[in-house]
């Protein structure tokens, strides 16, 4: 391969256009490509999404010298759907591959693994996999696949080993958490490629510090007043989010603290939160529940005292890196979150940024609570100062970048 060809393929399962394309693809390839890559983009797109924001998408392509090359997401049939994008993503991938000669193929997640490993194989191009955790696993964690169904059963052990020739074929592979990449290590099908650990970035230009002037004016927007002690989560509610233990924990914080409310920032509908909260005894005038664009998310998180966020406990959790612990931290936030989710406890203590339990029952909930004027004593600024290193963008292109360069020496 010629040291000077840097010509990249990228491919995401993910559209660009989808908020998570926007905020945890893009921004990565527009980096590297300031570093000198050429980069064509293959990612599938669902219609209404692309409609609606493709103009937004082409500008930033345009102006770094992306070559974008979306393809529709297809939702029918039920599962042959996914065969047909990935035969679709394959078809363009080779067609491409004929006409620039690309010197290696980013695959972001499993799906695009599967056309990468392809490559390798067929055209010897350099295969990088970010596997952006467990996906096979988080199926089955998720209770997406009942593996007690024979069909599921077998989708399982298909893509485990799929799964194995993926880890064993990648010339460099990506571990969103430090116990991911241990864990990885373990694995029959791992033959000594290189593991970097990049977790999910958080925009700390978009998310920047909260100073008193912007918490006032945010609490403003919501009615609260001064003495209210404000608890947020952001984010969507359901599969790995703990909603009920969420309002477990902020029931026996009210019992303390009378002068309590709790702000959602999430898509997901009012509803969905007051039905569960019912059987707290909590009800709807506890609630401030607002969906926000990806820009109006600081402008009301700023409102928050403490976020809380419990995340579902699994085996395929150890690879996750919740981009929101990020974010919040980098607004200078502390945290009231739980541990034994990818390296979250860590960073928690790391950026003494607040607190994560290990249970989920009342002894671990009274913690909390004892714990909250401790939280609320917390220099913002040195939250975000400590959170900076582990989170900020650069950091994470630097890393890429540096990854890029092993792997086309």
């Amino acid at each position: 391969m010629d040291y000077e060809n840097k010509n990249i393929l990228y491919l995401s399962y993910d559209g660009m256009t989808d908020p998570l394309g926007q905020s945890q693809v893009l921004p990565y390839i527009v980096g590297l490509s300031g570093k000198g890559y050429k980069f064509t983009l293959i990612s599938c797109e669902k219609k209404e999404r692309f409609e609606k924001n493709r103009a937004i998408i082409e500008a930033i392509c345009k102006e770094h010298n992306i070559d974008w090359q979306p393809i529709p997401f297809s939702t029918k049939p039920p599962i042959l759907a996914k065969y047909y994008d990935i035969y679709m993503m394959e078809q363009k991938a080779v067609e491409l591959h004929r006409k620039k000669n690309f010197a290696m193929t980013h695959c972001r997640s499993y799906i695009s693994a599967a056309i990468g490993e392809k490559l390798k194989k067929r055209f010897g191009v350099k295969y990088f996999f970010d596997m952006r955790g467990f996906w096979v696993d988080e199926r089955v964690d998720g209770g997406m696949w009942d593996r007690k169904n024979p069909f599921f059963n077998f989708a399982y052990k298909y893509y485990k080993k799929k799964e194995g020739g993926y880890i064993a074929n990648a010339d460099m592979i990506v571990s969103l958490t430090e116990a991911g990449k241990h864990e990885i290590q373990q694995w029959e099908s791992y033959q000594q490629a290189p593991i970097g650990v990049i977790p999910c970035s958080a925009d700390f230009q978009l998310f920047s510090l909260v100073d008193a002037e912007r918490k006032a004016a945010a609490r403003k927007l919501f009615g609260f007043s001064k003495d209210t002690l404000v608890i947020s989560y952001l984010g969507s509610i359901g599969t790995w989010y703990m909603l009920d233990e969420m309002l477990q924990a902020y029931a026996l914080i009210k019992k303390k603290y009378p002068n309590v409310k709790f702000l959602f920032i999430t898509p997901e509908p009012p509803e969905m939160v007051y039905e569960q909260a019912r059987k707290y005894g909590l009800g709807e005038d506890e609630f401030v529940i607002k969906f926000a664009k990806r820009n109006e998310v600081p402008v009301f998180a700023a409102a928050s005292d403490i976020n809380l966020f419990f995340i579902k406990q699994s085996y395929s959790k150890i690879a996750s890196s919740p981009t929101k612990l990020g974010e919040i931290l980098a607004l200078g936030i502390p945290v009231i979150c739980n541990s034994k989710v990818g390296d979250v406890k860590e960073i928690v203590e790391f950026t003494d940024s607040g607190i994560a339990i290990d249970e989920f029952d009342e002894e671990s909930y009274q913690r909390i609570v004892d714990y909250i004027p401790e939280l609320l004593k917390k220099d913002p600024a040195t939250i975000r100062q400590n959170a900076t290193e582990y989170y900020q963008l650069d950091n994470a292109i630097e890393k890429y970048y540096q990854l890029y360069k092993k792997v086309l020496k």
